[in-house]
């Protein structure tokens, strides 16, 4: 895997200097949000489970005619970085996630920056991202997956500078692609995902593709948190096999 150069044990730091308007909702709700909040799975208390990163990465792009959406000016709007994961994977294979993964020791301090640079790091090695146009301007709590024991700690960051993306290595990435927050609140895209367990969440049907989990769950947060969030039909399911 390549390395960032330019973070791999240099400075990782959050700034809200100088972000667009439209993004002061999200500023807000990360400032404000409390964990049991985001999701009733909390990083277990004996310090158990792996530390990772995620980088919510918000840009600007066009906006699609008649989508309405949040960015304000007519010109783009905001739209947030995701990638499908392989289905070769050991772990949440095929899914659509933020770009991300576990800790390594030349991160730092997991309780410190080292979340920050993980990030970084890590979306630089799955989507090409160059993380020397991103700007950090916050931090959500860990939360915990417990199906694969990692302990998350999302960062969020604005795309002052984009790069191109795509994947780097098939093996880990099957595509990079960006979703606008309009399609992530159009009611029309939303519904509640049925895992065959039986278990039952939010889910994003955007781009090809079906976010739910993890990803869905903080994206239904952070929309609901900002004050984004349209009412949408919450009786509407579908299966994770949905385009069977």
């Amino acid at each position: 895997m390549t390395r960032a150069s330019n973070t791999q044990g240099g400075e990782a730091t959050i700034s809200k200097d100088g972000l667009p308007g439209w993004l002061d909702p999200v500023v807000h709700a990360v400032e404000t949000v409390e964990p049991l909040q985001l999701s009733r799975f909390l990083p277990p208390e004996d310090g158990a489970g792996r530390q990772s990163a995620v980088l919510i990465l918000f840009g600007e792009g066009e906006r699609k005619a008649g989508s309405g959406g949040d960015g304000g000016d007519g010109g783009g709007g905001p739209e947030l970085l995701l990638m499908e994961r392989a289905s070769s994977l050991r772990s949440h294979a095929g899914q659509p996630s933020f770009p991300g993964g576990a800790l390594d020791p030349e991160d730092g301090d997991p309780q410190g920056d080292g979340p920050l640079r993980a990030a970084l790091r890590e979306a630089e090695e799955e989507t090409g991202l160059d993380p020397s146009g991103v700007q950090l301007f916050g931090v959500l709590p860990k939360l915990y997956i417990p199906v694969s024991g990692f302990v998350v700690t999302p960062v969020l960051g604005w795309w002052r500078e984009p790069t191109p993306v795509g994947v780097v290595d098939p093996n880990e990435t099957a595509r990079v692609f960006t979703v606008p927050v309009a399609d992530l609140t159009d009611p029309a895209n939303r519904a509640t995902a049925v895992h065959p367990s039986g278990h039952k969440g939010p889910a994003f049907m955007v781009e090809s593709a079906l976010v739910w989990g993890f990803t869905a769950g903080i994206i239904d947060r952070l929309m609901h948190y900002s004050g984004w969030e349209r009412p949408w039909d919450r009786n509407k399911q579908v299966p994770l096999d949905w385009r069977a």
